[in-house]
């Protein structure tokens, strides 16, 4: 049933709203219709569902327009949600970093590295709108207090090195410093506060939210239902669905509870639900990316992660059956995680593979520390020690660190085509260090479509639903069937301040 439809029968269900409001058709069962005599238990100017790199961009830019109330809502008891345990990587072209050293790139070669990872079903008018405010949002991070290494990355699938690494090396780096930001130019951030779906006004435009506070996760008869009135727009900021495993099985379903997550809980899904039961178009929900830096010897996302996104360009993976290297370590990362996810033993079973770098080198990332003290990598002094850790064949393994080491000298990979720009003079020697790889779920391609407004569209009319925005992981199209590394933080917050623009008609 279409919105026009179900509102055809406000009059028929009238008479169920005492509390001022009419439920909706079945299949919108959690949107509702206000009527004139709807109590609000709180208004605001612009509503933010989630408190991510999104919701948090939203609010800053929102600020900065002109806006005067706007309130950011969180589900979680902490703010920052899935982003303040990502990596903490972010990637722009054209930056001054990358002119102080010499780097060349642009708008359109980043898209064209993001194209190619999309493999053909990317949305290259939003990827294009993002690299172009890319700048931008990283400055917005930087006048807030965000604090990066001096240096770049060159992360798999991208053609140079164009990351940056908070010094934190994870995600908090920069929600830190936006929620300070956010407290410093009025913007009202409300915790345990749990979305619960959205209320319409006469035409079906979005003219409020339901808010269950206080909600303490996973109780769900916490708290009360509130109706907040959002007079210019509600941005949903939701974030992904990866921990909610039965909506991920349903798409992909080898994707059981035994397969590791690097998300947070709250990272369940279920603001884009809602905007599915108004009318949202779902866009490429079976595009699910696991992360092939993760390791199985820790939860989460851990540290071997950052650890490993570093050293890849300077390490070799090695199948352990083998001896040998099966992959192109800064390959995309869908190409990775699939190689890794095909080393088995001889029964089938999964066989993490190891990756081997020189400690000389891996202790220049701050991680290494973290990796050796809690047991989740292991420094060798030789190779046949390394061998007989993992029950890898020493004989591949000599001639493989060998022939690596003469791609290093020549400057060319003949076994993958590895670039070894990033790799030059950084031999393979003893000490070693080596961490476990298997792929964890981390990233939900999927999700609403949105145009270059951030303004949701519809199912039935191909056309903005009035007064709904989104923002962040909870879109879907844009990044195609798997998304480079370090280019999230940047759609998060270009889309986030987007959508503030676009809702104050900025």
């Amino acid at each position: 049933m279409n919105k026009v439809d179900f509102l055809t029968r406000r009059n028929f269900i009238k008479g169920l709203g005492a509390t001022g409001v009419a439920f909706a058709a079945p299949g919108m069962a959690n949107a509702i219709v206000a009527d004139d005599n709807i109590h609000w238990d709180d208004q605001v100017e612009m509503a933010i569902i989630g408190s991510g790199f999104a919701g948090l961009a939203a609010g800053i830019e929102a600020t900065k327009h002109g806006c005067k109330a706007v309130t950011i809502y969180e589900k979680m008891a902490v703010y920052g949600g899935n982003s303040a345990i990502n990596g903490g990587l972010f990637a722009a072209p054209n930056t001054p970093l990358q002119q102080q050293k010499g780097i060349q790139d642009s708008v359109d070669i980043m898209v064209a590295d993001q194209l190619k990872s999309g493999r053909g079903v990317a949305d290259e008018k939003l990827l294009r709108h993002i690299a172009s405010h890319a700048r931008d949002a990283l400055q917005m991070t930087i006048d807030a207090g965000a604090e990066y290494y001096p240096y770049l990355q060159q992360l798999g699938g991208h053609s140079v090195p164009r990351t940056y690494q908070t010094k934190v090396s994870c995600g908090a780096g920069i929600t830190q410093p936006l929620v300070n930001e956010c407290r410093k130019l009025g913007v009202k951030l409300q915790n345990r506060s749990k979305f619960e779906g959205f209320i319409l006004g006469k035409d079906a435009a979005v003219i409020g939210i339901r808010i269950r506070y206080p909600y303490y996760f996973e109780d769900e008869n916490s708290g009360k239902l509130l109706h907040i009135r959002a007079s210019k727009g509600v941005l949903m900021a939701t974030g992904g669905f990866a921990q909610n495993v039965n909506l991920r099985m349903a798409q992909d379903p080898t994707l059981t509870a035994e397969v590791g997550c690097t998300n947070a809980k709250g990272a369940t899904g279920e603001g884009m639900l809602e905007m599915f039961r108004l009318g949202a178009i779902p866009v490429h929900l079976a595009y699910i990316q696991s992360g092939p830096w993760a390791s199985p010897d820790e939860g989460g996302f851990g540290y071997v992660s950052n650890y490993a996104i570093f050293n890849f360009p300077h390490s070799i993976a090695v199948n352990c059956l083998t001896g040998k290297r099966f992959m192109n370590e800064i390959a995309d990362r869908k190409t990775r995680a699939d190689a890794e996810l095909a080393c088995r033993d001889s029964a089938g079973k999964p066989l993490p593979p190891i990756m081997i770098t020189s400690y000389a080198h891996a202790k220049e990332h701050p991680t290494c520390e973290n990796v050796l003290k809690y047991g989740v990598g292991w420094k060798f002094d030789d190779l046949q020690s390394i061998a007989k850790r993992f029950n890898i064949p020493l004989q591949p393994l000599q001639q493989q660190v060998d022939e690596y080491n003469a791609y290093v000298k020549d400057g060319e990979d003949k076994q993958f085509g590895k670039s070894m720009a990033k790799a030059k003079g950084m031999y393979i020697q003893a000490p070693y260090t080596v961490v476990r790889l298997w792929p964890k779920v981390h990233y939900c391609q999927g999700g609403v479509q949105v145009n270059a407004n951030a303004e949701v569209l519809d199912s039935n009319t191909g056309k903005a639903i009035k007064g709904l925005y989104a923002a962040g992981e909870v879109c879907g199209g844009i990044h195609g069937v798997s998304r480079l590394g370090s280019c999230s933080i940047p759609e998060c917050m270009v889309m986030g301040m987007t959508a503030a623009r676009s809702i104050l008609g900025a």
